[in-house]
């Protein structure tokens, strides 16, 4: 049933987005798979995340939640257990190419599913490479039956900028029986690395070449998250399209591999300060304000784009309030997201009088012009409800969504944060 999406006239306050889901997700998994008990602390508890934790008790891992800090009590790189069940990762496409990683080099066999979006989204991306080790992964698409084998080292260029990709091959080269090395083609989100450097690996980071050793034993952490940047891009473009707004937000993530739309809006003509900016658990963090600016179009592509590619929905949003034109290029990610984002952007912008065309790899905005309501489809895609929501603020007339549960993959307490500022 869609809901009227309620307007506020202007944001100012201060808030803490949850913590990074990226982080989150990595911290169960390697604090799993060490050996002693790693506590994590601004733990994310969206439904990815908790996805996450699921799977690894099914695997007999002791872990236990008290408001946002998780404790979890590794056995070690060989402790897992055979699950009893097919493991179940939700609507998380992290917890699902992830896994596939760390099970393929297992003594037992298993098998992963998830919800009707994931079993839509392509795995042979990991299927491919993680195969090239020697592992044994039937299947393209969920559900995945993995018959867990010995591996081997290998040398592989990738062939797309995707972390997730990345990390599988980096999780798998743990139980390797020799080196693996990694070639990227674009820096993308480098949080597996930090994580398993502070963990005592023997994993070396030259550029965009990452060397990972086989390993005996991971070293258990006290794991502290930061706000997650891709939560906080709402709130940096809200706070720069509607009129007399100023918006604090404390304790944001930002390593240098996701904070392009900071850059990107910063090119755009926005009001952005990073303060009181400092390290936490080797990631740099910073309280970031952003107030009201006439922004104007610009050119985005290239190697920027893995460090936005979750942002750019609202990215668009952004776009739309600006002068000018606005092109999002060598985007292709886009389309193998909980959605095709790129179809589902400009299908909903449309609705409301949005100049917006889509192109094979992104799509061209013509911003600056009034546009209406509309009655808007999410997709039971988060990013896109919430991108929703806000690009709803300053349209005429009255606006629905037709659903609002499904940011809570990433972003529980959301429209909470939304009404507490306006």
């Amino acid at each position: 049933m869609s809901i009227e999406i309620k307007k506020i006239k202007y944001a100012k306050g201060e808030l803490t987005v949850p913590g990074d889901k990226s982080i989150s997700h990595r911290g169960v998994m390697l604090g799993a798979l060490a050996c002693g008990t790693t506590e994590i602390n601004g733990f994310l508890k969206g439904a990815d995340c908790l996805s996450t934790i699921d799977c690894f008790k099914n695997m007999g891992i002791d872990i236990g939640i008290n408001d946002n800090t998780v404790i979890v009590k590794g056995n070690g790189l060989y402790g897992l257990n055979k699950p009893d069940r097919i493991l179940y990762t939700g609507n998380s496409g992290t917890t699902t190419r992830l896994l596939c990683g760390i099970l393929a080099g297992q003594s037992f066999d298993t098998s992963i599913t998830g919800d009707a979006s994931i079993c839509k989204r392509p795995m042979k991306r990991v299927v491919e490479p993680l195969s090239l080790m020697g592992a044994k992964i039937s299947g393209d698409y969920c559900p995945l039956h993995i018959t867990g084998t010995k591996l081997h080292g290998m040398e592989y260029k990738m062939s797309v900028a995707s972390a997730q990709v990345k990390t599988a091959i980096i999780l798998a080269g743990l139980y390797a029986d020799g080196q693996t090395i990694i070639h990227e083609i674009e820096k993308s989100r480098d949080h597996t690395e930090l994580m398993l450097g502070a963990m005592g690996a023997d994993i070396n980071v030259n550029g965009l070449d990452i060397t990972i050793n086989p390993q005996k034993e991971l070293s258990p952490q006290k794991i502290e998250v930061p706000g997650d940047i891709s939560s906080a891009a709402f709130w940096m473009v809200l706070g720069s399209i509607m009129p007399n707004s100023e918006i604090l937000i404390k304790n944001v993530g930002i390593n240098a591999t996701r904070t392009g739309i900071i850059d990107v809006l910063s090119a755009m003509g926005a009001n952005i300060k990073s303060e009181n900016i400092r390290t936490a658990a080797g990631e740099p963090v910073a309280d970031i304000t952003v107030s009201t600016a006439e922004l104007h179009g610009t050119v985005i592509g290239g190697d920027i784009i893995p460090r936005l590619i979750d942002e750019l929905p609202v990215i668009a949003v952004a776009a739309v309030f600006a002068k000018g034109e606005t092109v999002i290029k060598d985007a292709q990610e886009l389309k193998v997201k909980e959605t095709n984002r790129i179809r589902a952007v400009v299908d909903e912008f449309k609705k409301c009088g949005i100049d917006i065309t889509e192109t094979d790899d992104g799509m061209i905005i013509h911003g600056g012009k009034a546009i209406h309501g509309a009655d808007f489809k999410a997709y039971g895609d988060h990013r896109m409800a919430m991108s929703l929501t806000i690009l709803a603020q300053l349209s005429d007339g009255i606006s629905t969504l037709d659903d609002t549960k499904c940011v809570d993959v990433s972003y529980p307490g959301f429209f909470e944060h939304f009404y507490k500022l306006g």
